[in-house]
């Protein structure tokens, strides 16, 4: 059975989480307050020991730093997915990202022992939760540097179509997407329950 850990109870934590429980994986949340969550999950609170062999961080980008603070030494061998789009929401016109590089090339930086992955930042926590863009599946594009690890994550969820999105260099090019995506969204040339789809 796989094992994961969702630290963030938001939208799109919620959302993974019921993927995981679909998937019929033993699903722990974290969060930075104790929070009540689907009672099939195990709650704790961020700083607790992790459970999970795959960590999603559905967080903000802007809450990283201090979340792998309290993991320091604790993420080694994990495959450590972050669904984070850095961008600068003061004026929704850029990534906070040095140009070439990626949220989650950073944290890989910082874990060198994690098998980073980046996920879910393209798509929007109703299209996880319905598992449809309109009349598509719901695809989530996955980048990094390990299959196994790859191969961890879609065991670990169900709803939803994985598909394979190339190396770890590739989280430059998903973060642009996500970007694109949100900013139409909030120029309401979107909807935030649609969004990008990818057809077979």
């Amino acid at each position: 059975m796989s094992s994961i850990t969702i630290i963030g109870a938001g939208n799109m934590g919620s959302a993974i989480a019921g993927l995981a429980l679909a998937a019929g994986s033993q699903v722990q949340v974290l969060t930075r307050e104790a929070t009540e969550v689907d009672p099939r999950v195990t709650a704790g609170t961020v700083g607790d020991e992790i459970t999970g062999d795959v960590v999603v961080l559905a967080l903000p980008y802007g809450a990283l730093d201090d979340v792998l603070g309290a993991y320091e030494g604790r993420l080694d061998g994990k495959v450590l997915v972050d669904i984070t789009n850095p961008l600068d929401f003061a004026t929704f016109d850029s990534l906070v990202v040095p140009d070439g590089s990626s949220a989650a090339a950073q944290i890989q930086e910082r874990v060198p022992g994690a098998r980073v992955l980046k996920a879910f930042n393209t798509n929007f926590a109703a299209t996880l939760a319905t598992g449809q863009v309109g009349p598509l599946p719901t695809t989530v594009l996955v980048a990094g540097d390990d299959a196994d690890a790859k191969a961890a994550l879609a065991g670990a969820v169900s709803g939803v179509r994985v598909v394979d999105a190339g190396s770890l260099k590739r989280a430059h090019e998903l973060e642009a997407l996500g970007f694109l995506q949100l900013t139409l969204a909030a120029g309401e040339k979107t909807s935030w329950t649609t969004g990008f789809a990818l057809a077979e």
